[in-house]
């Protein structure tokens, strides 16, 4: 069951002006299961969007990254599918990409590079672009401006719950929406994490702002969690400004106005990873790292993910086992060559485990088993060399995480 995570309710996610949403049935995989999703997006509006760093991406990854260099003002149609990755496939993967986004493109009467085409699942495995194409016009026909609850369901893979969030900030007097979607719950440790995010605004927003908008959303949100470690060759995440709610144009987030809207952007962006995190394969606890005290916070992420990535960490939070000098372990080899250990304090949540490098002598067993056995922990870090920290979120790795990739393709 996902930790502390709830499906999304329709009529709380708020509807962004210049953007229709359309959900269906088309067999990608598997009958009987919503796994097309189309966005209609409003002229005028700008995109971005950052992708997996994996050397292996995906044929949709190649081709974004392509329509986003040439056509990043004029984007007017996003598809995804669900099922099948369109990964490891070549020059064929890429025609059927291309296929999807001509299909779209004829049926808009777009150019097919105003189409961004994005694709989850099974890798390896050639992409059934026919099924995908009989489905888009009941896609097309189904699209409406309040179907971010459908979308959230329409991209789902393993995961248990739909993952959608709604915020909204006051702009020059404007009141303007954020909504996203994501999914992700294995494959996960973004580089960007197999994960696939859209977030929309009505905001107006300068559009030679939305490519460092992108990459900063994702490096306080997506590029902060992991599950299991493994980066996919589909993580991908859009951010959309359809300039409607009659704000002047944000050109600079120095000023009141643009702190305003980066807070709902943020806000939304840090759920919906955090969310992915909360119903990671198998996941039974949702686990903050905070590591402080850094000289930069290269070397802080360093060590937030080796304690992040320890099958022998996360398998002791499964356990509810305070093996807590695993955790020293992890901050041991994470790379820092001149580490100084006799400065390391560890504290989880309010328990001070260690320092000075050893063991707390107030420290008691009872006390952080008492803390294991929540679902939510805070793992606190102090490295004792300068003022640098970083936060990211993960999980614990169960044996259920073991079955459902075992099985996923059954």
């Amino acid at each position: 069951m996902p930790v502390n995570l709830k499906a999304p309710v329709a009529q709380d996610l708020a509807p962004v002006a210049g953007i229709r949403i359309g959900v269906t049935e088309a067999g990608v995989r598997k009958a009987n299961r919503k796994d097309v999703t189309v966005f209609l997006l409003d002229e005028g509006s700008h995109v971005a969007g950052v992708f997996t760093k994996n050397r292996f991406c995906a044929a949709p990854v190649q081709i974004c990254r392509e329509h986003l260099a040439s056509h990043s003002q004029s984007i007017r149609a996003i598809v995804i599918n669900t099922g099948n990755a369109n990964a490891g496939t070549g020059a064929d993967g890429l025609a059927r990409a291309h296929a999807t986004c001509d299909a779209l493109a004829g049926l808009l009467k777009i150019d097919a590079q105003q189409v961004l085409p994005f694709s989850t699942g099974v890798i390896m495995e050639p992409l059934p672009v026919d099924r995908i194409t009989a489905g888009l016009p009941a896609a097309i026909a189904d699209a409406q401006p309040g179907h971010w609850a459908k979308a959230a369901e329409g991209i789902m893979t393993t995961d248990t719950l739909p993952k959608a969030f709604s915020a909204s900030a006051t702009v020059a007097g404007k009141t303007v929406q954020v909504t996203g979607i994501s999914k992700g719950a294995g494959m996960i440790r973004p580089n960007m994490a197999t994960m696939l995010s859209f977030l929309g605004t009505d905001a107006a927003i300068s559009p030679e702002l939305m490519p460092a908008l992108a990459k900063t959303l994702a490096d306080q949100s997506f590029n902060r969690i992991t599950i299991d470690g493994d980066t996919s060759t589909n993580d991908s995440f859009v951010v959309v400004a359809t300039n409607q709610a009659g704000n002047a144009p944000i050109t600079d987030w120095n000023t009141a106005d643009g702190q305003a809207l980066m807070a709902a952007l943020r806000e939304v962006a840090q759920k919906l990873a955090q969310a992915i995190v909360r119903d990671g394969e198998g996941a039974t606890k949702f686990i903050q790292i905070d590591v402080e005290q850094g000289r930069t916070e290269e070397e802080c992420r360093l060590v937030a993910y080796a304690i992040a990535h320890s099958p022998l960490v996360k398998t002791a939070f499964f356990a509810s086992d305070p093996n807590l000098g695993r955790i020293l372990a992890a901050v041991g080899y994470a790379g820092i060559d001149d580490l100084d250990q006799t400065q390391i304090e560890l504290y989880l949540d309010d328990v001070h485990v260690a320092t000075k490098g050893g063991r707390n002598p107030a420290y008691l067993e009872a006390d952080g088993q008492r803390v294991m056995k929540q679902q939510e922990i805070v793992v606190r870090v102090q490295l004792g060399r300068g003022n640098a920290s970083t936060q990211l979120w993960t999980c614990d790795l169960s044996h259920d995480y073991v079955s459902i990739n075992a099985d996923y393709r059954s």
